[in-house]
């Protein structure tokens, strides 16, 4: 389909000359927070670095299930006897002669020193999750009272150098390794690293690496990876990266010579420079997408498969009401709400029979998503179609919120700002269906939107200073656990900037992510979900497809679900 889109693009763009044949603008609502791989869990950062580092293995093409050997000479298997019989031990023999942009030789160490790295510093909010789990057994190195409780000794044992293998041992089979390392296996210099003040790799000074300040490192504004384009600028003012193709990439130039990537939240200006070709590929949210379709020598990638959930509107059960304004009274009093206003599950119920599914389908996404029944998309093993949902019913509405916080709520009435990042119209759309029809139950229901620009979004959201908020997920790896993990686990990304746990779901998806049987698997997500049913930590609304806006002249574009973002070796303009 994909093919064929672009065939599209290319006849309408018919013979226009080409305009910075050699630089690809890529324009996004959203801007980068930080260049370390160990920081961001946004789809801007990681874009870019995807783009600059290189992981041991990776996805081929758009394909979901098959992988390919980057850093790594061989993609593990059973077959090949790099994955034990046990399911339990992967070894990676590392590919000789790869430079770093420092034109330093990518070593086995090198690999070794940044999983422990990604793992050993464990950002409160970041993405170290992904390897500590599956790895370490855990999902942080700290426990909730945020004291170090990690083995770094057994750690440091799970990933070890063997003659020219890496070789990482599991504590349990854990089915979707493989896809966690063809997205999240990021190789750095440890030579460079340690030159630059980083973490020296050593038990004794590890610590000192665990959950520090993203400005602290040196890699928030400085990349040396061995990937297809190497960093040449981020302007933090300007909110732009730009990039440069490195020369020496092992899998030889790419055809673009450099990539610029900004951020424009700002529809009209991205849709202009697109249309001037001082842009190459924009972020087009749904409810505009024709207004794209319609540009001289632009076109539509549309329909293209997304693994997201997106958007959905997650509820902070245990809100800081330090200096946050989106509180109000602080009260239950018809001019606030306490900061455990949420913990009631009855509040949560209700809201979520509030929202208007149908309408965010009809209007906002032109039928062109599919209905969120909970947070795994219906292409990805473990959905369920006959699983329980809420429907748009203001009569169950009114009788749960009749119900919370002992009929005070009904009672008295409440008042609070409910969040969207700037940029997002999708979410803007989904936060003004849920006002519209909350307000319409009681005239003491007053919620006001505020849309914030992405790093304060961000921030807000870890310091748990937003009441009600509007995000989404698209999948780190394409497996069901990465989703339920996400949206349901105390440990996850949304739950831990919630303040949400339940030890009952946090069992069996714990349990569901080591069943090495596909039946049995399949059945305990069933019970995670009607269980997340009924405790409603969230509003899922749909499953988007993937949608920009494209010159013409570009060719080359490889689509794969599980990319956040656009990844440039393949692309060129001609």
């Amino acid at each position: 389909m994909i093919t064929a889109l672009l065939l599209a693009a290319a006849v309408a763009a018919s013979a226009e000359p080409v305009k910075n044949p050699d630089t690809f603008t890529n324009l996004e609502i959203g801007e980068v927070g930080s260049l370390d791989p160990v920081f961001p869990y946004d789809g801007s950062s990681q874009s870019v670095i995807q783009n600059v580092y290189e992981t041991l293995i990776a996805f081929k093409g758009s394909s979901l299930s098959e992988f390919e050997p980057r850093l790594a000479e061989k993609v593990p298997s059973l077959k090949n006897k790099l994955i034990s019989p046990d399911g339990r031990t992967y070894r990676f023999p590392i590919r000789k002669g790869v430079r770093f942009h420092d034109l330093s030789e990518v070593t086995p160490e090198d690999v070794r020193y940044s999983l422990m790295r990604f793992m050993i510093t464990d950002r409160s909010g970041g993405p170290s999750a992904l390897l500590l789990e599956p790895i370490a057994g855990v999902p942080s190195t700290r426990n909730s009272s945020g004291t170090i409780t990690i083995d770094y000794a057994a750690l440091e044992k799970a990933v070890r150098v063997d003659g020219n293998d890496v070789v990482v041992t599991l504590p349990r089979p854990f089915g979707p390794f493989l896809g966690i390392m063809a997205r999240w296996s990021y190789v750095m210099s440890k030579p460079w690293a340690i030159a630059h003040g980083e973490w020296d790799g050593t038990e004794k000074t590890w610590k000192d690496f665990n959950d520090p300040p993203k400005e602290r490192s040196y890699f928030h504004e400085h990349m040396n990876g061995a990937g297809p384009f190497k960093l040449v600028r981020w302007d933090k003012t300007a909110r732009y990266v730009l990039l440069a193709r490195h020369d020496a990439y092992f899998r030889g130039p790419a055809k673009l010579k450099q990539v610029l990537v900004k951020a424009v939240p700002e529809l009209n200006t991205r849709k202009l420079m697109l249309q001037a070709g001082d842009a190459d590929l924009i972020e087009t949210p749904r409810p505009y997408a024709s207004q794209i379709a319609g540009i001289p020598g632009a076109s539509l990638l549309d329909g293209l498969l997304r693994l997201q959930t997106d958007p959905a509107l997650f509820f902070t059960v245990k809100i800081n009401p330090v200096a946050n304004p989106d509180v109000g009274s602080g009260k239950l009093d018809g001019e606030g709400i306490p900061p455990d206003f949420f913990a009631d599950a009855d509040v949560r119920r209700g809201f979520s029979y509030a929202f208007d599914y149908d309408a965010i389908m009809r209007d906002t996404f032109k039928g062109t998503a599919a209905r969120a029944l909970g947070p795994i998309p219906p292409s990805v093993p473990g959905s369920d179609p006959n699983q329980p949902r809420y429907t748009h019913d203001l009569k169950k509405a009114e009788a749960c919120l009749r119900k919370a916080h002992g009929g005070r709520v009904w009672e008295k009435g409440f008042r609070f700002t409910l969040t969207y990042n700037t940029g997002s119209e999708n979410r803007e759309a989904a936060a003004q269906i849920l006002k519209k029809n909350i307000e319409k139950l009681n005239p003491k229901f007053r919620v006001d939107l505020r849309g914030v620009d992405w790093a304060s979004f961000l921030d807000k959201a870890q310091r748990r200073l937003m009441p009600l908020f509007a995000r989404g997920w698209l999948a780190d790896y394409p497996d069901a656990h990465n989703f339920i993990y996400a949206f349901y686990h105390s440990q996850g990304r949304y739950p831990s900037a919630q303040g949400y746990a339940n030890p009952e779901l946090d069992a069996l998806i714990e349990k569901a992510a080591g069943e090495p049987s596909g039946a049995k698997r399949a059945a305990l997500y069933k019970k995670i979900l009607a269980k997340g049913f009924d405790e409603a930590p969230a509003i899922f609304t749909v499953h988007p497809a993937g949608v920009y806006g494209v010159r013409g002249w570009v060719k080359g574009f490889v689509d794969n679900p599980v990319n956040l973002g656009i990844y440039y070796y393949p692309i060129e303009k001609r």
